[in-house]
């Protein structure tokens, strides 16, 4: 992996920082407090979000003016022969290779994931190979034997033999749980086997029980076959008499029927022969009846021919009426079309004023409006900068002169009054600004003098146009009523012309009063004609009377005939009710005893059902308790391969344990011997892993704190060497922050050369310290510093006289 750029915005007290990375040692000095561990921070942040930042979310945004909006931090770098830039804001982050346009990924999880998995490395992994600090210098001479092992085991890896280790236990404990539960799942062996005997013996009670049933069920039956056809007969017979009854009820109700009808017969034959003696008393007065009728006809038709007369006049004074009004209406209304003209030339004109005087107060409303929209809004922007500037402040009194800076991490000290006022003067400044604002917005709150005066005009143009509109359309609706008129007028002329013609060929001689008392006369002589109708009627049924008569007087004859017959067969019947009950109780016995001797076969074949299921599930009980040992039996087998994993487990651990001290050893000896110039020949790791520095192969027995976090430093970065190996990644980048504080001036430059010495391995180093005097060694300076004034970081680069060789050198290669 190798840096390229780095870009912080309002990220802490950076508030926009750039810093361009190279190859060689690249030193970012400063003073403490000055932001430089804050671009560790921003680079780990960055690849892999708030996991990696210190303090919570709120404590990074800073709250230093900037034109930057937000906290965003993009890095670039190299890896595995591609480019990456990584975008990260507080609500967002996003990943682009090679320079594309489009992101690979766009989220906060899917960045980090997408890059946890391209670096190899877990976050810890990654800060325990490209990142060593001056306290984890000495974290492995302050832990005990077993803490150091694990420790060494966890940052290399090795502790995922740990983690399977864990599982394999895991899976072991599940199948003792399995075991166990199977146990007492698992039904006892001898219960099974007397259930299963039992099961038999009551299936066999069952069956001689069926057996027993079914000789029974036998003998009722034959009792029952033997009494069936007395019974069968008996009921033959019952059925003959019943329906004896039953034949003679129906003749009977015939014979009263027939008497009944025969009666009514008789009474209508009396009928007819007294309507023919009324018939002949009115036929002398069914003859005037005749002539009347003819006379009233044709009264009726000249009544008719008078009535359409009366109409004809009525209709014909009615229309001249009306043709008079449409004369005299015709004559006002003739000067119409030369009004129509005029009006609408005049509302034209009055429209051209209404439309200009309407559109100039539009505009000076629209700017009335704007106006007012415009300072309404800048005195809300001002109401929550106050909001933010107050909390702000509020929050620095909170912290006191002796708290740290929420953006800085710094201590406020004496610069706690210096931002208060800053902050007043903002509040202040505000303040004056919202009073304006607010008088402003009382000015525009009344509508302007030249507004009011358009919108007064305006209306007055509504007004003379809606007269106008209203006398043009009376004048229109004149003019149409002008056609209208004409027209009417000539198609009502014809209409008056025909009437008369019409009425002058109508002559008729009628009288109102012969007409009365020849409609009264026939109007009384009408009933006796319906009389005489009906009479007439009942005389042309005589015949079919008479007939009808005469068949049903033989058909009374025939049912007491029927009757009589019916009667003596009735007689002849010997049939006894007693004899009848007796039989059927004994049939009715026979029946319910086989009847019972049924159910009693039918409960018996159930109970043999229930003694076979009993005895299916006695064996399905034997058979599970044969499958449960067998998975017993396999659960002893896979419980002692877990065994002899864990054990296995245990052993690899302890047999990579040993083989990486001398690992470490022998790279971290490289790198003593070539930092100290060959006066220390070896470092070793014994079995407690503690630390011994050989000197011309001899342990040296005391050694100094310089010299401990010496040998510390290159046991670390054979651990980092290890991790990257692993990992998969070159062990190209390295980042040592503050890792001279207890190494004299020698040991710094030796460090410094001992870098770059390893060139080949280091092809990019990053120095972060506040001693001033390791710049003379280093290829690249970064200067971080805190402005007291603005409260950032400003950030300077500078190259070296040795960087400028060493581009000078690569110039001349490529």
């Amino acid at each position: 992996m190798r840096l390229i750029r780095l870009q912080l915005s309002n990220f802490r007290q950076h508030v926009d920082s750039r810093i361009d990375f190279d190859s060689g040692i690249t030193g970012i000095i400063g003073s403490n407090g000055s932001g430089k561990s804050t671009i560790l921070e921003a680079i780990a942040w960055a690849l892999y979000g708030m996991p990696a930042a210190r303090g919570k979310v709120e404590t990074i945004r800073s709250y230093r003016p900037s034109t930057r909006p937000g906290v965003r931090v993009d890095l670039e770098f190299e890896l595995g022969g591609h480019r990456y830039l990584v975008s990260r804001t507080l609500r967002n982050a996003e990943v682009f290779l090679d320079g594309s346009a489009s992101p690979i990924a766009n989220s906060i999880s899917g960045v980090s994931d997408f890059l946890r998995r391209r670096l190899g490395m877990s976050r810890e992994e990654f800060f325990h190979t490209y990142f060593t600090g001056q306290k984890e210098l000495g974290v492995m001479a302050a832990m005990g034997p077993a803490e150091r092992a694990k420790f060494l085991s966890r940052v290399l890896g090795y502790e995922r033999l740990r983690d399977a280790q864990d599982l394999v236990r895991k899976r072991r404990s599940t199948i003792d749980a399995e075991a166990r539960g199977l146990r007492a799942g698992m039904p006892d062996p001898e219960v099974v086997i007397r259930t299963l005997m039992e099961a038999n013996t009551r299936l066999k009670a069952a069956r001689e029980r069926v057996a027993a049933a079914t000789a029974a069920r036998v003998a009722a039956r034959a009792k029952l076959d033997e009494l069936t056809p007395q019974w069968e007969a008996m009921q033959l017979e019952r059925d003959a008499l019943q329906a004896i009854l039953a034949d003679l009820r129906v003749e009977d109700q015939k014979r009263m029927a027939t008497m009944a009808y025969v009666a009514r017969l008789e009474i209508e034959s009396d009928d007819v022969r007294r309507a023919r003696e009324d018939l002949a008393s009115v036929t002398s007065d069914l003859a005037r009846l005749t002539n009347m009728r003819t006379e009233l006809q044709d009264l009726d038709r000249a009544a008719n021919e008078e009535a359409r007369r009366k109409t004809l006049a009525e209709s014909l004074r009615a229309l001249g009426d009306e043709l008079a009004r449409l004369e005299e209406r015709r004559e006002k209304i003739a000067t119409a079309p030369t009004l129509e003209a005029e009006s609408a030339e005049e509302l034209a004109r009055v429209r051209t004023e209404l439309e200009q005087v309407q559109r100039a107060f539009e505009d000076a409303q629209a700017d009335w409006i704007r106006d007012k929209q415009e300072v309404e809004t800048k005195r809300q922007a001002l109401i929550d900068r106050l909001r933010d500037v107050e909390q702000q402040r509020e929050q620095i009194v909170d912290l006191g002169e002796n708290g740290t800076c929420p953006i800085c991490a710094r201590p406020l000290g004496t610069h706690f009054r210096s931002v208060l006022e800053l902050l007043d003067e903002q509040i202040q400044s505000i303040t004056v600004d919202g009073k304006f604002y607010r008088s402003r917005i009382e000015q525009l709150a009344k509508m302007p003098v030249e507004v009011a005066e358009l919108d007064e005009r305006r209306r007055a143009s509504f007004e003379q146009v809606g007269k106008l509109e209203r006398r043009l359309a009376r004048v229109q609706a004149a003019v149409q009523e002008l056609a209208t008129i004409t027209r009417e007028i000539t198609a009502k002329e014809p209409r008056r012309e025909a009437l008369t013609n019409e009425l002058a060929t109508i002559a008729v001689s009628y009288d109102p009063s012969r007409h009365r008392d020849v409609r009264a006369l026939v109007e009384k002589l009408n009933p006796l004609a319906t009389r005489a109708a009906k009479l007439s009627a009942q005389l042309e049924r005589e015949p079919e009377i008479t007939e009808e008569l005469a068949r049903n007087r033989s058909a009374l004859a025939t049912i007491e005939a029927r009757i009589h017959e019916l009667d003596q067969r009735r007689i002849e019947l010997s049939f006894s009710e007693q004899s009848f009950g007796d039989v059927r109780s004994a049939y009715e016995a026979a029946a319910a005893a086989f009847r019972t001797a049924e159910l009693t076969s039918v409960s018996l074949d159930s109970e043999v059902a229930t003694a076979r299921a009993a005895l299916a599930s006695a064996e399905h009980a034997r058979a599970e308790l044969a499958r449960g040992e067998a998975r017993l039996a396999e659960l002893k087998r896979e419980h002692r391969l877990h065994d002899e994993l864990d054990r296995a487990f245990g052993d690899i651990r302890t047999d990579l344990n040993q083989e990486m001290r001398p690992e470490l050893s022998d790279r971290a000896s490289r790198y003593i011997r070539e930092l100290t110039d060959g006066r220390y020949s070896e470092l070793e790791l014994d079995d407690q892993y503690n630390v011994i520095v050989l000197e011309d192969g001899i342990p040296k027995p005391v050694i100094s704190g310089g010299e401990e976090d010496l040998a510390n430093l290159v046991l670390r970065l054979a651990i980092s060497e290890m991790i990257a190996e692993r990992a998969g990644q070159p062990f190209s980048l390295l980042i040592l922050d503050e890792v001279f504080g207890s190494l004299d001036e020698t040991r710094r430059h030796n460090v410094v050369d001992l870098l770059r010495r390893l060139q080949d391995r280091f092809e990019q180093v990053i120095l972060i310290t506040h001693i001033e005097s390791v710049r003379e060694g280093l290829d690249r300076v970064i200067t971080v510093q805190y402005d007291d004034e603005t409260g950032a970081s400003r950030v300077e680069a500078e190259t070296t006289a040795s960087g400028a060789l060493l581009d000078e050198h690569v110039g001349a290669a490529d």
